[in-house]
């Protein structure tokens, strides 16, 4: 009969606690437990994790215990076994899918929508395609260093949801450790003190448009350049392929998927957004489900990349920051329009009884007035 008990092992204290027969709790500062099980072969110790307390209860710790000091004692090896028995190991991008697919009914509907998209655009293309079970400290920072003062708030939110789906892949033993956060933490700069993104001001946005204009034309640039068209977010500009353009209505259609917000949205396309999109598609003779902006190996550029236009101009503002130079300049010199309207240009959400008061036609209407007002004072000296 072993020494621990259901309260035993919900009570633990940090530290190693022995139920008998090699099979350990090992409860750690956190409060995380896991069972660790520790056999001989060969004459040399072997520890082998089992899983999480919450993947194995004390009785099914004990009776995988059992199962695999056999193996040990007949001569096979009880990590092989074990890991035989988990399955294939996924990757982080599906293991973070999963994740997503378990745990989404206990958050609320913002952060379940935003959990991936976060992920999607950060982690996972330097992350995504690795075993979940090989992704360590160094793996983690070096994907979080070039995001870590650029991008603060949301680079905190992407450590946090590493940490999450790393713990999650322990839990259902596709990994031995829970997610080495602390050290993680120990190999980042400290953040400097910022407040919302770094927003050019509306007036010098022209000056900075035609420069960019002037230069030869370039991925990043006319992606930076459409992003500040359109007042949209640098993912949507990133994932946005021609078959969500409608030359016919002037309009960029964004499937749930591209939004933050997961909800689908509309934007009106001023003509300095459709002329950039008619030479780009004349340049490229591109098929439906190309990306507008593709990187070099035709996956989505890297955010970076975009920033980069920014960093080789010496520019202090953020990529994001464009969209509150949008919002300054519909604040102050389009008092006509209604704050919904600038809202929903912006893809935030606006309740449907405001939509409604403006019946959703004419609000339509006034984005699509908003919009090519933008246009026609990006083009001008002073706005």
């Amino acid at each position: 009969m072993g020494r621990l008990t259901s309260v035993s092992v919900r009570n633990a204290k940090a530290g190693r606690h022995g139920d008998g027969n090699g099979l350990y709790l090992l409860v750690k500062e956190s409060g995380a437990r896991s069972w660790m099980l520790r056999v001989q072969r060969y004459g040399k110790r072997r520890d082998i994790g089992l899983g999480s307390i919450a993947a194995l209860n004390l009785a099914e710790a004990r009776e995988k215990a059992a199962e695999l000091r056999k193996h040990a004692l007949n001569g096979r090896d009880p990590i092989a076994e074990r890991d035989r028995d988990r399955g294939p190991i996924p990757t982080f991008k599906e293991a973070a899918r999963a994740a997503h697919h378990d745990l989404k009914s206990g958050w609320a509907p913002k952060h379940a929508a935003a959990f991936l998209s976060t992920l999607e655009d950060h982690a996972f293309p330097a992350l995504g395609n690795r075993r979940v079970d090989t992704i360590d400290a160094a793996a983690i920072r070096d994907m979080l260093v070039p995001i870590w003062n650029q991008i603060p708030s949301t680079a905190r939110k992407v450590r946090q949801r590493v940490g999450m789906v790393l713990n999650f892949a322990q839990s259902k033993g596709w990994r031995e450790h829970e997610a080495p956060m602390k050290s993680v933490a120990l190999g980042l700069a400290r953040q400097t003190a910022r407040g919302n993104f770094a927003a050019m001001p509306y007036a010098e946005v022209p000056a900075f448009v035609a420069d960019i204009r002037g230069k030869s034309a370039t991925t990043g640039r006319d992606a930076l350049l459409f992003l500040i068209f359109t007042a949209a977010r640098s993912g949507e500009v990133r994932k946005a392929r021609w078959s969500h353009i409608d030359f016919a209505t002037l309009t960029w259609n964004r499937p749930a998927e591209l939004m933050k917000n997961r909800i689908a949205h509309a934007v009106t396309l001023n003509r300095l957004a459709v002329a950039l999109l008619r030479r780009r598609f004349a340049e490229a003779s591109p098929r439906p489900d190309d990306l507008i902006f593709p990187a070099r190996d035709g996956k989505p550029l890297c955010d970076m990349t975009i920033t980069k236009v920014l960093k080789d101009g010496k520019i202090p503002y953020t990529v994001h920051g464009f969209r509150s130079s949008f919002r300054d300049w519909a604040a102050e010199k389009m008092p006509a329009i209604p704050d919904p309207v600038a809202e929903a240009a912006l893809a935030h959400l606006v309740s449907d009884k405001v939509i409604a008061a403006y019946k959703r036609t004419s609000f339509v209407a006034m984005r699509r007035e908003l919009l090519d007002a933008w246009s026609d004072a990006l083009v001008t000296s002073y706005i």
